[in-house]
């Protein structure tokens, strides 16, 4: 008999509440009531400070080891800074502007700002130290205007500031001053309803859009998330994390993860980028987490480390309890080679999950809380989340309502209204299926985003991420992402984007060999349905572009940006060029 991941951890039950509507809408939600949350995200910073004054909260790599700063020092800085900031005149409308990754100041700047009622924004690095036009920084500062603008290198984000007529203050000049009662008034006067930060959205087109999250949104999607995974209040997580805290991914469900139940966070300087793993693959060999949360690109870079690494492997896995992927589909190939080495390493005890949700959701909407053998599938309705499925095109249309909803875009009120249907749900854009139509229980699994889903010229609807997740994994390890092509077309293409650490020594024609094996291993395992099969590929040398919003810094693809970015290119492919890979 084969052996599966099992866990001994403890799950809320697996249990959802289905209605059907006459017109095929359904309306899922879990039968557990949401219990009340905290008041403001300083009253967790508070309570582990009293509760386990010298825990250490947060860590990051410093010659020569950790710098280590302790729950009782993360409230003392925490309210020096937010005596700084009012004193500066900083209150609910003038916002804090961040231009950092993720560092130990950042994090204490971000809840000394929330401690009084001072909103933060932490903004994408990528604006700054990629772009070369600054043309979505502008566009970022001219909506929030900030009251006050902070960077970890003011003289690596110079021309950044230059371009937005910005100066940066440095955290030293915040800490200055002992804090009064002032600063207790002002986080006494905090109330669900109160902005804690503005998100920006990475943006299909045209420029990101601020997301308002409220004290009450992040404070309730942490009792969600805890009452789905009652086991984070057993152990306090131990968690080494690279995700950038402007998403949502890292900055809340993870921050706050951490923060809610005491853990601990050690800041990952790594990425899932050739070179930047390695930074990855050296925290992971001194610090053993208990909780590990990653992109799937992430764990395609991270995997060849653990598997040629017995002591990395060792280490990684001894109190490892979760193992979570979220942000984009885990292709399958991934998941085996995960569970392979939890096999080996832990018996396969071990809890893989997933969830989902976006920046709007806060984000957990649905959450995986029981045990799954494959990827894809992406829980249940956390307690206190309503979905509501619309039939669309062939699928269901998932939309959002519950507290942990943002009430809104920052000062658009034209977006605003936009984003939500006639009953008050937030339209996430996404679709979703039951995994098994006569069980809800058994949760939903990812359908891909309605808005990259076309129809070829024979009128068939072909579903863009279903497609993209099997191409990638007939190509594995050399395609490391895909965008698919076809809109009124007679057939399937894609432009492939290489992995660079397996494309490294092969030869031109080799890899044009590989790229035709996964074509013909798709047309052999779907039977070369023209809805399902590409057909026709291009591989692409140049890659993509976040200027261009063809990729998120966290290395998600946005289709719809390459394809109109690379129209020519699209031509190309499906005029017979040369370098067109053909099945």
């Amino acid at each position: 008999m084969a052996t599966h991941l099992h866990s001994d951890l403890h799950f809320a039950p697996a249990r959802a509440e289905l209605e059907r509507r006459p017109d095929g809408t359904l309306r899922m939600r879990s039968p557990m009531k949401l219990a009340a949350g905290a008041r403001a995200i300083g009253e967790w910073l508070e309570h582990w400070a009293s509760k386990a004054p010298q825990r250490v909260f947060i860590a990051e790599r410093s010659a020569p080891g950790w710098r280590r700063i302790t729950y009782h020092e993360a409230l003392e800085s925490a309210r020096r800074i937010g005596q700084g900031l009012l004193e500066r005149g900083l209150d609910a409308s003038q916002p804090v502007a961040i231009l950092s990754d993720n560092s130990v100041d950042h994090a204490l700047l971000a809840l000394g700002a929330m401690h009084v009622g001072v909103p933060v924004a932490p903004i994408s690095p990528a604006y700054s130290l990629m772009s070369k036009d600054y043309a979505k920084l502008r566009g970022i500062f001219e909506l929030l205007r900030p009251g006050l603008v902070w960077t970890a290198d003011a003289a690596k984000f110079a021309p950044a500031l230059a371009a937005v007529g910005a100066s940066a203050t440095p955290l030293d000049a915040l800490l200055h001053d002992a804090p009064t009662a002032r600063v207790d008034e002002a986080f006494a006067g905090i109330g669900p309803a109160t902005l804690a930060k503005i998100l920006f959205t990475s943006g299909s087109t045209g420029m990101p859009k601020g997301v308002i999250n409220t004290h009450g949104m992040l404070t309730a999607n942490q009792q969600m998330l805890a009452q789905g995974w009652p086991f984070v209040e057993d152990r306090p997580p131990v968690v080494v994390d690279w995700l950038p805290w402007n998403h949502t991914f890292g900055g809340n469900h993870n921050f706050n993860l951490v923060l809610r139940n005491g853990g601990t966070l050690y800041i990952d300087g790594g990425k899932p980028a050739p070179g930047l793993i390695d930074i990855t693959a050296q925290n992971l060999m001194e610090v053993a987490p208990t909780m590990y949360f990653n992109v799937p690109r992430g764990f395609d870079l991270l995997l060849p480390f653990l598997e040629r690494d017995a002591a990395l492997r060792r280490n990684f896995f001894k109190e490892l309890d979760v193992l979570f992927y979220a942000a984009a589909a885990l292709p399958q190939n991934l998941w085996e080679r995960i569970e392979r080495l939890a096999l080996d390493e832990k018996g396969g005890k071990l809890a893989m999950l997933s969830a989902w949700g976006s920046t709007e959701t806060s984000p957990l909407a649905t959450q995986v809380h029981f045990h799954i053998d494959r990827a894809g599938v992406i829980g249940l309705p956390v307690a206190g989340c309503e979905l509501k499925l619309v039939p669309s095109a062939g699928k269901l249309e998932v939309r959002v309502k519950g507290p942990h909803v943002t009430p809104g875009y920052y000062r658009r009120a034209d977006l605003t209204q936009a984003a939500f249907d006639e009953d008050g749900y937030y339209r996430i854009g996404d679709a979703v299926r039951l995994a098994d139509p006569n069980d809800a229980s058994r949760g939903v699994v990812f359908d891909g985003r309605v808005a990259e889903d076309f129809k070829l010229a024979t009128g068939t609807w072909v579903h863009v991420g279903a497609v993209r997740i099997r191409l990638i994994a007939a190509g594995d390890p050399v395609i490391q992402d895909a965008v698919i092509t076809g809109h009124d077309r007679d057939d399937i293409g894609a432009l492939v984007f290489l992995n660079p650490a397996a494309a490294h020594d092969m030869t031109p024609e080799s890899l044009r060999e590989r790229i035709a094996q996964a074509l013909r291993k798709l047309a052999a395992d779907t039977g070369a349905a023209s809805s399902t099969q590409p057909v026709r590929a291009m591989v692409m040398t140049e890659p993509p572009s976040i200027d261009a919003n063809e990729i998120t810094d966290k290395g998600y693809i946005n289709q719809r940006a390459v394809l109109e970015r690379r129209a020519a290119l699209v031509e190309r492919l499906y005029a017979g060029a040369p370098d067109v890979i053909r099945l």
